[in-house]
C-alpha cells in the first residue's frame, strides 16, 4: 500500500460530502463525484446551460460540496479547507480515479447498484496498489468483493464512517475473505493516525458491532417503556448519563440520527438476523412507523421523539406520546436513583448506584442493561472477536462512557448472573465462567479473551502515552487533591488536573509551581495535560461566589494575584511547558495554555477567553497575553497596533470561542510552530517530543519591561464602537460596561500612546478591573446564572 496522498469519494449525499469534508481535514487533496442530471434545471435552462456544459454535469457533486459550507455542526475545521476538494462526475472522470490512492464508495445502500458501479466504472480506472473502500453500514462486503477482480479484491475493505464524519470517532474497518492483511493492517494506522479515528474490527454481519448493539438497546428501551407504561422524556432520564451513557440517552440520540434511519437499521437486522435469537426486538412498534409515515424524523425534520416550540413565554419542550399520537409539554420528571447519581463523577459507581435502586427508574436501568448486556456478550464472537472491540465501538460510535464488558465489571458480573437467573432470564453459561473482564497488573492492562478463557494483554498503541496507567504503575511523583505531576519518562514531566471539569482552584496552582520546580530540577520539559472530557472549564467560579458574598475582596484579589504568578510561572520557567489542549478549554484553561511556550492541541478543542459571560475579563494573564501580542506583532511589522488590539479586543469581548484547533491561529491563540493533533491518543507523546525537541536549545525568557502602551487614543476607539453596537441594540448597557473595562486594560491604562509599560503593569491593571468588576451586583447575577443554569446571562 503506497502512501495516501489523494482520494476520491464516489457519492456527494450527506454521508460522502462529510466525508470527503473530513479528508480535507486531514490535508488530503479530495476528488468528489456523483452521477450526472438527466436534464437541466429551470435556472441552468435560464441561463443558456444544457446537459453538454460541465456546471450541469457536476451539478450534485457541487451541491454536495456546496451544502457542506451551510451545515451545522460544521463538517470543516475551517471554510478554507474547502479548497481541497474537486468535484465531477461518474461519466466525464472516472478515468481520474487513477490519480487517486484511496477511493471510497458512499452511494445508495443498494448491493446492485453497487456492485454495477464497482465492476464497470470503478475497477476498470483503479490506479495498481490503490484501496477501495465501501461506506456500507450494512451489506456484506464478501457479497461486494464478487464484482472485482482478484487484484483489486486485496485492496477491498469496509471503512465505516460514523455520521457525522469530523466529530464521530469510530470508524469499523471490516476485512472481506480476499482482503490482504497488511492492507487492512496499514489503513488502520493511516486513518486512526491522520483522520484521527478510533479504529475497532467488525465481521461482516448485518450493522456491524455498534449499529447492532446501540439500535438495539434503543429497540429494548421501546419494548420496556410500553411494557412499564412510562414515557419517552421518562426513559431518556435514565438512559443517559445516570446509566453511563450521553446526555441524548435514547429518544434524543433517535432524532439526532433520524428516526428514519433508526427504523432503516432495525429492519434491516429484523430482514438478515433470522437466527438472532432476539430478532422480535427489532421490529419496531406501529407507533414509529407512523411517525415517519407523518415526517416526525427528528432534528432533520425539527420534530421527532422531542420538538422545541417558541411562544410569548419563550422556549417550550415538548414530547411525544406514543398512546395518543400528539405532543404534550415535558414534566421534568424525577427519580429518586437518577436524582442521586447526578453527584457521582466516576460513570461506573453511578451505573451501580442506580441499578441498585428500587425505583421505578432503577427497575427500568436494570431491565435495559439487563437484556442489551446478555445480548452483546451472546455477539461474540459472531460481529467482533473480543470485548475490546465492542467496548470500544459503543464508546467512540454512541458516546457511552463505559462500553458494555466495562458496564458489567461495574456492576458486578456476580451480581449480574445472580440477579438476572432470579429474573428467569436465560444467563449464557460463558457468562457465569467469568469474574471480572478487565484487570491491571505489573503495569499493564489486560481483558479476558472468551476464546481462551484467560487473560490477554491489550494491545498499546505506538505512541499512545496512558496517563491512568503510568499513574497506576507509580508514575506519580507528586499530587494533590487537585492535580498529579506524572512523569513521562526521558525528563518529561505532565502536570494532570482531576477536580470536577477540571476547573482552576488554588490545588492546581500549588502544583503548577511544584511541576515547574520538579521540572527544571530533574527534567528537561513539562507537558500540561489530562485525559478528561474536557481540559478545563477554567476557573472555579464557586470559590469566587462565596468570596464576593462575604465581601472578601483582599482575599479575591490575592487569588488573582496566585493565578498570575502561576501562569508567569509557566511563561518563565527553566524549561519549555507545552500545552495539550483538548475539547471544551475555557478561560482559565486558555490562559494556561496561552503562557505555555507551545500548544499541541487536539483537533477538536473549543477554546476562548468567555469571562465576560460571567461578568468579568481574563485576569489570570489572558488580557496582558493579548494585550503583548498584539504590542509585538504592531513592533513586527512596523504598523500602528490598532488592528491587532481591536481583533485581540473582539476575542474576549465577544466571549469567541474556537470551533476548532485550526481557528487558534487565526484567533491569535496558537502561534507559528505550534501543530495539531489529529489523533487523541498522540496528543500528548506529541506535546512531550515538542518539549524535548524545544529544550535542546532552550532560552528562558524574561518578564517584559518595555512595552509601548497603545494607550488611551485606541481605548476611546473602541468605546466609541461599543456605544453605536449598544445604540443598535446589539449589546446592553452593561455589556458596554464590561467592554470599556476590557479596553482600558488591553491597551495599557489611561496613558498616552508609546507609553512604556511592563508586563507586571498590564497584570496589575487586569486584577484591578477584575476585582471592581466582581463588586457589581451584575456580575454577581451572571456568575449565579451560569452556575445554575450553565449558560450566560444577558443584563
Amino acid at each position: 500500500m503506497k502512501q495516501i496522498n489523494k482520494a476520491a469519494v464516489l457519492g456527494a449525499g450527506v454521508m460522502g460530502a462529510t466525508i470527503a469534508a473530513h479528508l480535507a481535514n486531514a490535508g488530503i487533496q479530495v476528488l468528489l463525484l456523483d452521477i450526472v442530471p438527466r436534464e437541466p434545471s429551470d435556472a441552468e435552462t435560464a441561463a443558456g446551460l444544457t446537459l453538454a456544459d460541465r456546471a450541469v454535469r457536476n451539478r450534485i457533486a457541487q451541491a454536495g460540496l456546496d451544502g457542506l459550507l451551510k451545515m451545522k455542526p460544521a463538517p470543516f475545521f475551517i471554510p478554507g479547507y474547502a479548497s481541497y476538494i474537486e468535484v465531477g462526475n461518474f461519466e466525464d472522470d472516472m478515468a481520474r480515479l487513477k490519480e487517486c490512492d484511496w477511493v471510497i464508495e458512499v452511494i445508495i445502500e443498494n448491493m446492485e447498484i453497487k456492485k454495477k458501479l464497482f465492476s464497470e466504472k470503478v475497477a476498470p480506472n483503479m490506479k495498481e496498489g490503490a484501496v477501495l473502500s465501501t461506506n456500507t453500514s450494512g451489506l456484506s462486503v464478501n457479497e461486494m468483493a464478487e464484482s472485482l477482480p482478484d487484484d483489486i479484491r486485496k485492496n477491498f475493505l469496509v471503512t465505516h464512517f460514523f455520521n457525522p464524519p469530523r466529530y464521530m470517532r469510530l470508524l469499523e474497518i471490516v476485512s472481506c475473505r480476499y482482503t490482504d492483511p497488511a492492507v487492512a493492517e496499514k489503513m488502520a494506522a493511516f486513518i486512526g493516525k491522520r483522520l484521527g479515528k478510533g479504529i475497532v474490527y467488525a465481521k461482516d454481519t448485518p450493522n456491524f458491532i455498534a449499529n447492532r448493539i446501540g439500535v438495539y438497546a434503543i429497540c429494548n428501551c421501546v419494548r420496556n417503556m410500553m411494557a412499564m407504561d412510562m414515557t419517552v422524556e421518562e426513559v431518556d432520564k435514565i438512559a443517559g448519563p445516570a446509566t453511563a451513557r450521553p446526555k441524548s440517552a435514547a429518544f434524543r440520540t433517535a432524532d439526532l440520527v433520524g428516526i428514519d434511519t433508526l427504523q432503516h437499521v432495525a429492519n434491516n437486522s429484523y430482514e438478515l438476523l433470522v437466527n438472532d435469537e432476539e430478532r422480535e426486538i427489532f421490529h419496531f412498534p406501529d407507533f414509529i412507523r407512523e411517525m415517519v409515515g407523518k415526517g416526525l424524523l427528528g432534528n432533520k425534520s425539527k420534530q421527532g421523539f422531542f420538538k422545541k416550540t417558541k411562544g410569548e413565554k419563550g422556549s417550550t419542550i415538548l414530547f411525544y406520546d406514543y398512546k395518543s399520537g400528539e405532543y404534550v409539554e415535558a414534566q421534568n420528571p424525577k427519580f429518586a436513583s437518577v436524582e442521586a447519581a447526578k453527584s457521582i463523577d466516576d460513570p461506573a459507581k453511578r451505573l451501580q448506584a442506580v441499578i441498585t435502586g428500587t425505583d421505578k427508574a432503577a427497575q427500568f436501568a436494570w431491565k435495559n442493561m439487563r437484556d442489551t448486556l446478555i445480548y452483546t456478550f451472546n455477539r461474540i464472537p459472531e460481529i467482533a472477536d473480543d470485548i475490546v472491540n465492542i467496548d470500544n465501538a459503543m464508546k467512540w460510535g454512541f458516546n457511552w462512557e463505559l462500553g458494555p464488558f466495562e458496564m458489567l465489571d461495574a456492576i458486578g458480573v456476580g451480581y449480574f448472573v445472580e440477579r438476572a437467573e432470579k429474573d428467569g432470564v436465560q444467563v449464557p453459561a460463558g457468562l457465569k465462567a467469568v469474574g471480572q473482564f478487565y484487570k491491571f497488573a505489573d503495569g499493564k492492562n489486560y481483558y479476558y479473551s472468551l476464546a481462551d478463557k484467560g487473560y490477554r494483554e491489550i494491545a498499546r498503541k505506538a505512541g499512545h502515552v496512558n496517563l491512568s496507567v503510568l499513574k497506576r504503575s507509580g508514575g506519580v511523583v507528586d499530587k494533590n487533591s487537585g492535580a498529579s505531576l506524572v512523569d513521562l519518562d526521558d525528563g518529561v514531566f505532565c502536570l494532570e488536573f482531576h477536580t470536577k471539569m477540571n476547573a482552576i482552584g488554588n490545588e492546581i496552582l500549588s502544583m503548577v509551581h511544584k511541576g515547574i520546580k520538579r521540572s527544571e530540577e530533574e527534567g528537561v520539559g513539562l507537558v500540561i495535560a489530562n485525559e478528561g472530557g474536557l481540559f478545563s472549564a477554567g476557573a472555579n467560579l464557586m470559590l469566587l461566589v462565596m468570596g464576593i458574598a462575604e465581601g472578601a475582596y483582599d482575599e479575591i484579589a490575592m487569588t488573582v494575584k496566585n493565578f498570575q504568578k502561576a501562569m508567569m510561572a509557566i511563561k518563565y520557567s527553566k524549561i519549555p511547558v507545552v500545552a495539550a489542549p483538548h475539547n471544551l478549554t475555557m478561560g482559565g484553561g486558555c490562559e494556561t495554555c496561552l503562557h505555555a511556550d507551545a500548544m499541541n492541541p487536539y483537533a477538536e478543542t473549543y477554546m476562548g477567553l468567555v469571562e465576560i459571560g460571567v461578568g468579568l475579563l481574563p485576569a489570570g494573564g489572558g488580557t496582558k497575553e493579548m494585550a503583548i501580542r498584539a504590542i509585538k506583532l504592531a513592533e513586527e511589522y512596523d504598523m500602528d497596533p490598532t488592528p491587532f488590539i481591536f481583533k485581540n479586543f473582539m476575542n474576549i469581548a465577544m466571549a469567541k470561542v474556537s470551533m476548532s484547533a485550526a481557528e487558534l491561529s487565526q484567533m491569535g491563540f496558537m502561534r507559528q510552530g505550534d501543530a495539531v493533533a489529529m489523533d487523541m491518543d498522540t496528543r500528548i507523546f506529541d506535546a512531550k517530543l515538542k518539549a524535548i525537541a524545544l529544550a535542546a536549545n532552550y532560552r528562558p525568557g524574561r518578564p517584559l519591561t518595555d512595552l509601548k502602551a497603545p494607550g488611551r487614543g485606541i481605548a476611546a476607539s473602541i468605546k466609541s464602537q461599543l456605544w453605536n453596537m449598544r445604540m443598535g441594540g446589539f449589546i446592553s448597557e452593561y455589556d458596554e460596561f464590561l467592554g470599556k473595562t476590557i479596553a482600558d486594560v488591553i491597551t495599557g491604562g489611561d496613558v498616552p500612546a508609546g507609553t512604556l509599560i511592563t508586563e507586571d503593569y498590564l497584570l496589575e491593571l487586569e486584577r484591578e478591573a477584575f476585582v471592581r468588576l466582581c463588586g457589581q451586583k451584575k456580575t454577581l447575577d451572571r456568575i449565579q446564572n451560569m452556575l445554575k443554569k450553565g449558560k450566560p446571562l444577558r443584563n
